[in-house]
């Protein structure tokens, strides 16, 4: 039971930091490109591919990862709004959009937690 209520606490908080910046989309693109998404979704894959390599390495309990992975980044990563956002863009028209909003998203994503899981791996060979 504890476990779960590790899990919620870690789901409110990943869907606050995914509600602060939700607001990026109307700051920067005037809500035409779902850029607080692509945000959300390659932060969050840069933070899981570091963390994933950091916790190989170092021991954390398995309660604490499912805090972060299932509990924060579950709910601050945002895949079914992207897909949502997807096919609206196409359903609108705008393929071109659409298409670029699932080729970033899809390839940053990949890229940054390639990224993330190297930066842990260096960071803990610096810390050696």
């Amino acid at each position: 039971m504890i476990k779960l209520l590790f899990i919620a606490i870690g789901g409110a908080i990943g869907t606050l930091l995914r509600y602060f910046v939700s607001g990026i989309d109307y700051k920067f693109s005037n809500g035409i490109f779902p850029i607080s998404t692509l945000v959300v979704n390659a932060t969050g894959s840069l933070i899981i591919g570091f963390l994933w390599g950091l916790f190989e390495r170092v021991d954390v309990s398995a309660t604490a990862r499912m805090f972060v992975f299932m509990g924060i980044l579950g709910g601050f990563t945002t895949f079914s709004t992207f897909g949502l956002e997807s096919f609206n863009l196409f359903r609108d028209g705008e393929r071109g959009i659409a298409l670029a909003n699932i080729l970033v998203t899809n390839i940053l994503g990949i890229a940054f937690v390639f990224i993330g899981f190297a930066a842990s791996r260096l960071l803990l060979n610096m810390v050696k």
